[in-house]
């Protein structure tokens, strides 16, 4: 009879900050995209407006971590392995894609880059689409996963902020089973500031709690097709400065285009709650919320954004209520 095996001390989880601070390393490891892009272990957020290059920045950047070779004035300390689930596009059109992309960097990222082929229709609200993608990384042996578009990988509503706190729980889930870093593209709000970034994603109030980077893509010029400004908020650290890319039609890869040009201070337009029920008054007490937020921009030369803000604060004051879509003043 064989004896019974010896059971390994537990790991002390309760730890005095001298073994804390023995424990830390010499200097910080550097992140796998620098400066400070991603993190190592870190859930990178990527968004922009529509058809502006999202997926094909990231899809340059896959290739890069693959390599392990700098790409768009991004440094790569290191090879990664690295797993793409895109959604967008099919598989024969996506490498065609790399194909194109791939002549930049030589045979150095193909070992290294995997596609899970069949990740459409496997989401990560639901427990066996969760175990499909963590299959999927094991097997890869994945150390940056790579999901685009994140709509494509739930079924909630991304304006309810339970909803999207769950699907964030989904990511961590993944993000830790795993032990890979993530790479997230997904959409923003209709519309957007020029100072927003991390605000500006859908569902942003539970993303800013998993996200540990954000980049936001945007055209400086509609004459300027082939230009992107990239906008950068990160969570541990102070962001670079607005930089350009512009993309190689031929080769679908991105190049560093120098800094982003500075644009003039805007005098912010400050919109007391007193200028909503005022306009509010001015509608003959009664109006529904184009109307109103309308009237509130008109008579503050406001943004939209700054317009509903005020509009929100009013109500949740009390100073005005919402009664089957209408706004009124309190009775």
């Amino acid at each position: 009879m064989k004896p019974a095996a010896t059971k390994a001390p537990p790991t002390q989880a309760v730890l005095s900050l001298a073994q804390l601070l023995a424990e830390q390393p010499a200097s910080p490891p550097p992140g796998w995209i620098e400066p400070g892009l991603l993190p190592a272990g870190g859930i990178l957020f990527v968004g922009g407006e529509p058809k502006v290059g999202k997926s094909l920045l990231v899809s340059n950047l896959a290739l890069a971590l693959a390599a392990g070779k700098d790409r768009a004035g991004f440094r790569i300390p290191a090879a990664r392995r690295v797993l793409v689930c895109q959604f967008e596009l099919p598989t024969p059109q996506f490498v065609e894609r790399l194909a194109s992309m791939r002549r930049g960097v030589g045979a150095a990222a193909d070992q290294n880059l995997l596609v899970d082929t069949r990740a459409g229709g496997h989401l990560l609200s639901a427990p066996q689409g969760l175990n499909h993608f963590l299959n999927a990384a094991r097997q890869a042996a994945a150390e940056v996963i790579v999901l685009d578009p994140l709509y494509s990988t739930h079924d909630q509503d991304e304006n309810d902020t339970r909803s999207m706190a769950a699907l964030c729980q989904s990511l961590l889930r993944l993000r830790d089973a795993s032990k890979a870093a993530l790479i997230v593209v997904h959409h923003v709000r209709k519309s957007i500031g020029r100072e927003e970034i991390g605000s500006a994603f859908r569902g942003s109030s539970a993303l800013h709690a998993v996200g540990d980077s954000y980049l936001l893509l945007t055209r400086p010029s509609a004459h300027l097709t082939a230009t992107i400004e990239l906008r950068f908020q990160f969570r541990y650290a102070a962001p670079p400065a607005p930089r350009l890319l512009e993309l190689d039609p031929q080769t679908l890869c991105f190049s560093a285009a120098g800094a982003a040009p500075a644009r003039a201070a805007v005098a912010r337009k400050k919109v007391d709650q007193e200028h909503v029920t005022q306009a509010l008054a001015g509608l003959g007490r009664q109006a529904r919320y184009n109307q109103l937020r309308q009237q509130v921009m008109e008579q503050t030369d406001c943004s939209k954004r700054t317009a509903q803000l005020a509009i929100g604060e009013a109500c949740r004051e009390g100073l005005i209520v919402q009664v089957d879509g209408q706004y009124r003043l309190p009775l």
